[in-house]
C-alpha cells in the first residue's frame, strides 16, 4: 500500500509554541507587559488547578519534537514538515489555546489582547497560508466583536477558528444558545472551519488532584472522553440542523469509543424511540458524517472501528507535533502500518490523509 508520489498528506492536528517573544510585538506598546503578567498569572492559576502536580516534560511533549525549532518559528516549521513528508498543518497554539485571553486574566483589555494574539497566528501563518493552517483564536463573550474578529481574520486568510470547547466551565453559554446564531452565521458564510480540540475540564482537574500514581496517569488518560459532552451539545439541541452548511472538528478525540456513543447514545436512543430531540431532521451521526468530523494520530483498531461505522469522509489524520503520540518525524511509515492494521483501501486512505483535509480547509 506505497504512497502514491501526488498524495499531500494534510495533518489536522499539530502544535505551536507562541512565545510571548513572538506575541508581544504585535500588541500595542501600552499592554505588552500586560500580556506578560497575564500570560504568568494563568501559568500559576493552571498549577493551582493541578494542586501544584508539574508534570516531566517527557510525560507530556516528545522532547525532540519539542525542541526542533519548528515548534517555535515558521520557517523551521515547514522544514520539519518537509522531513515527514506532510504538505499542510492545522496548527494549535500551545497552553489551551486563547483561554488566557479571556476576561478573568486580561480584564477589560481582553479583546483587544485577542486581536493581537491573532495578529501573531496570522504573521507565522503568512509565511505560507497554503500549509500552515494556523487556528486563529475566539473567545465569544462578546458575539458582535466576535463576528468582527471572523470578518477581520478572514481577510488575513484564515482557514478555521478555534473554541474552547467547555464554554459553560469559563462563563460562556453553551453553543446551542439562540445569541450565537449571528456568531454561527458568520462562519457559515465565510467557511472557516471550528475546532474543539480536546482539552481539560474542571472535572480533569480533579482527576490530578485525586490521581495516586506518578505520573498522573488516570487523570492524563481520561480527557478525551469528556469531548462525548460536547459532541452532544453541537447537535442534540439542533445547532447542526439550524446551520446545515457549518463546520466543526473534533481534535484529538480517540477514535474507538465514538461508534458506541453514536451507535448507542446519541443515535440509538432515537432509534428505540424513547427520547425525543425535535430539532432534529437526521439522526446525530448524519449530522457528523455530513458537517463535522474526528482526527487521530496512531490508533489502528480505532480508525478500523471508525472506517467500518462512519465511512472514510469524517475521518482526519494528524502528526500531533509534538506531543509524545506524534508519528513526527516517521508519519509515512507509521501510516503504512496503520491503515494497512486497519484495513482501509488505498483510495479510502488518501481521502483520509489528504482529501479530506484539503476539502476542509479549502485547499488546492
Amino acid at each position: 500500500m506505497a504512497s502514491a508520489p501526488q498524495e499531500k498528506l494534510v495533518s489536522v492536528d499539530s502544535h505551536v509554541f507562541f512565545t510571548d517573544e513572538w506575541v508581544t510585538p504585535r500588541l500595542p506598546e501600552r499592554l505588552r507587559q500586560t500580556w506578560v503578567d497575564g500570560n504568568k498569572r494563568y501559568q500559576q492559576l493552571e498549577l493551582d488547578k493541578r494542586g501544584g502536580f508539574i508534570p516531566d516534560i517527557v510525560d507530556i511533549m516528545d522532547p525532540y519534537a519539542w525542541n526542533d525549532p519548528g515548534h517555535y518559528e515558521p520557517h523551521a516549521k515547514l522544514k520539519a514538515m518537509d522531513r515527514d513528508g506532510v504538505f499542510a498543518e492545522v496548527i494549535f497554539p500551545e497552553v489551551g489555546g486563547a483561554k488566557m485571553c479571556g476576561p478573568s486574566i486580561m480584564g477589560r483589555d481582553w479583546q483587544e489582547m485577542l486581536s493581537g494574539f491573532n495578529d501573531a497566528i496570522g504573521d507565522f501563518a503568512s509565511i505560507d497560508t497554503e500549509r500552515l493552517l494556523c487556528a486563529y483564536q475566539l473567545l465569544p463573550y462578546d458575539v458582535d466583536a466576535s463576528i468582527k474578529e471572523v470578518e477581520r481574520i478572514a481577510k488575513k486568510g484564515a482557514r478555521c477558528v478555534q473554541l474552547p470547547s467547555f464554554p459553560s466551565e469559563i462563563g460562556l453559554k453553551d453553543y446551542y444558545h439562540e445569541d450565537y446564531d449571528r456568531l454561527w452565521g458568520a462562519l457559515q458564510e465565510t467557511g472557516l472551519t471550528i475546532l474543539n480540540h480536546l482539552d481539560n475540564n474542571e472535572k480533569s482537574y480533579e482527576h490530578i488532584k485525586r490521581d495516586p500514581t506518578p505520573q498522573k496517569g488516570i487523570a492524563l488518560g481520561l480527557p478525551s472522553l469528556a469531548l462525548a459532552e460536547t459532541i452532544a451539545f453541537w447537535i442534540l439541541p439542533g445547532t447542526m440542523e439550524k446551520f446545515p452548511k457549518l463546520k466543526v472538528m473534533f481534535v484529538e478525540p480517540g477514535l474507538g469509543w465514538l461508534p458506541f456513543l453514536f451507535d448507542t447514545v446519541l443515535d440509538g436512543r432515537i432509534v428505540q424511540g424513547h427520547y425525543k430531540f425535535p430539532n432534529l431532521k437526521l439522526l446525530p451521526s448524519e449530522y457528523f458524517k455530513r458537517q463535522m468530523g474526528a482526527t487521530f494520530m496512531y490508533e489502528p483498531l480505532g480508525l478500523k472501528y471508525c472506517y467500518e461505522y462512519f465511512g472514510p469522509d469524517c475521518l482526519y489524520w494528524s502528526t500531533d507535533f509534538p506531543h509524545p503520540a506524534t508519528s513526527w518525524p516517521n508519519s509515512r511509515e507509521l501510516m503504512e502500518k496503520q491503515f494497512s492494521a486497519a484495513g482501509v483501501s488505498a483510495e479510502d486512505r488518501r481521502k483520509i490523509t489528504c482529501d479530506n483535509g484539503l476539502r476542509m480547509f479549502a485547499l488546492k
